[in-house]
């Protein structure tokens, strides 16, 4: 998903570096005029303001504050945006490590999957320092079409949480209806069609559901993912002291699927797993 969130970035005529693990995922960026830089390090010494897109949170460790991380060469008063879902209060001791260093953080995690990515219609959850959200809105609207703050460090990825908690669920629905309708028969593509616009209509359903009349299990958000922000959320309401039976039902099944190796597939391979177990009875 950085990859088009960046270009949006690139073509709206800003200057743009970059540094990817691999950086063959940065070529068409580097092919499009932005430069490439050889660590994060060296990447934060001359950028004011420092987009991160990563997968998990030990991730964000180690290319945040790593050996030759972005911590290491982040300029006074530069601004630090991790975009990458993860847990709350790393965000927190994000902050403090950061503002020691003169150094905004902001955790601006995103929904959308990788066609928002693409069209740049993401939904921008941030916490953190207001002022350098303040600072960094005008380059989130670029990417995001609808991109708002929810309070101190940590609230942006709450709030990608109750994002999360609710698509797990949604997710469950979308391909046990699904499997039912083609059980019964029906044309899945026009039943998804009459569906997406009525009282069941979802993002799950509509985008997801074409997909899974098409057998297309390429990921736009990976399974084994998602089962990252599943574990963050439960752990977290642990912690508030909160027992969420429909995420913990939901996190069995997305373990069932990361058993039958598909952790590397959309979430909508959810399906492939529903479809098996309904075969065996």
């Amino acid at each position: 998903m950085g990859s088009p969130m960046a270009m949006h970035l690139l073509k709206a005529g800003y200057e743009l570096s970059v540094f990817s693990r691999t950086r063959e995922k940065a070529s068409g960026l580097e092919a499009a005029g932005a430069g490439w830089r050889n660590s994060p390090a060296e990447l934060a010494e001359t950028s004011e303001v420092i987009f991160t897109m990563l997968g998990f949170p030990h991730d964000v460790e180690s290319v945040l504050l790593g050996n030759k991380g972005v911590i290491a060469g982040a300029q006074r008063g530069s601004v630090v945006v991790d975009m990458t879902t993860s847990c709350p209060d790393l965000a927190v001791r994000l902050e403090s490590k950061f503002k020691s260093q003169h150094v905004d953080s902001i955790d601006a995690p995103v929904s959308g999957g990788d066609i928002g990515a693409r069209d740049g219609t993401l939904a921008i959850m941030c916490g953190g320092c207001k002022e350098g959200y303040l600072k960094t809105q005008p380059l989130l609207a670029i990417m995001g079409s609808d991109v708002q703050w929810f309070g101190p460090a940590g609230s942006g990825q709450r709030t990608k949480m109750s994002n999360q908690i609710l698509i797990a669920s949604t997710m469950m629905g979308t391909v046990e209806s699904l499997l039912y309708a083609e059980r019964a028969g029906l044309d899945l593509l026009k039943v998804i069609a009459l569906l997406s616009r009525g009282a069941a209509g979802s993002w799950s359903l509509s985008k997801l559901g074409p997909r899974i009349a098409k057998e297309d299990w390429e990921p736009g958000f990976f399974i084994k993912h998602f089962i990252k922000d599943m574990e963050i959320a439960l752990a977290d309401a642990f912690r508030m002291g909160l027992k969420l039976k429909g995420l913990e039902l939901a996190h069995e099944f997305y373990q069932e699927a990361k058993k039958r190796n598909l952790e590397e597939k959309g979430t909508q391979a959810l399906y492939q797993v529903l479809q098996t177990m309904n075969k065996c009875l």
